[in-house]
């Protein structure tokens, strides 16, 4: 049903040119989008802002490109990895790369000392392998789905996922979170 309501809203969009309708699409995934690049940024807030804006005008102007091959939020996700990937191309490199400050921030309960170390966690990880995670973990992306958006094949999608959950799993219980 979720699907056949992002067609019904992408055609309203592409064909009548529904403005209103495509800030339907942007209300349903600007949360998912955001932490998307929130987890690629190492936490920067208003570079994520950036990139979900950018990517939302891209699927904008493009919408009449989406031909229903994929989910619509599948489009979306590649259209933000596109975007990342087309950042980090043009971004030059600095001597100075610190993660913002999470300190004395709590949002929804979580105490910011877990979210600061799950963040430095993910800084561990490779761009692909972040990328991978991110996908899975935080969005809830199947592994086919991580493939389409990514370009990756299947098996370098596992790899990377592996690779990653080890590293992930390895630097959480150095630093205290060992489950029994």
């Amino acid at each position: 049903m979720k699907q056949l309501d992002d067609i019904s809203l992408v055609t309203q969009v592409a064909v009548f040119h529904n403005r209103k309708a495509f800030d339907r699409l942007v209300v349903k995934y600007q949360s998912p989008i955001r932490r998307f690049f929130l987890a690629q940024t190492g936490g920067d807030v208003q570079l994520s802002d950036d990139l979900a804006q950018d990517t939302f005008v891209k699927a904008y102007t493009h919408i009449t490109h989406f031909r229903g091959l994929s989910s619509f939020s599948t489009w979306l996700y590649r259209i933000a990895y596109n975007t990342f990937y087309d950042y980090m191309k043009c971004r030059k490199p600095t001597d100075n790369i610190e993660s913002p400050s999470m300190l004395g921030q709590k949002a929804n309960g979580v105490d910011c000392g877990l979210k600061l170390d799950l963040q430095q966690a993910l800084c561990i990880l490779s761009d692909k392998e972040r990328l991978c995670i991110t996908l899975q973990l935080l969005e809830g992306q199947a592994i086919d789905k991580i493939s389409e958006i990514t370009g990756m094949t299947e098996g370098t999608v596992k790899s990377h996922l592996s690779r990653g959950k080890q590293k992930l799993t390895t630097y959480l219980k150095h630093n205290g979170y060992d489950r029994k």
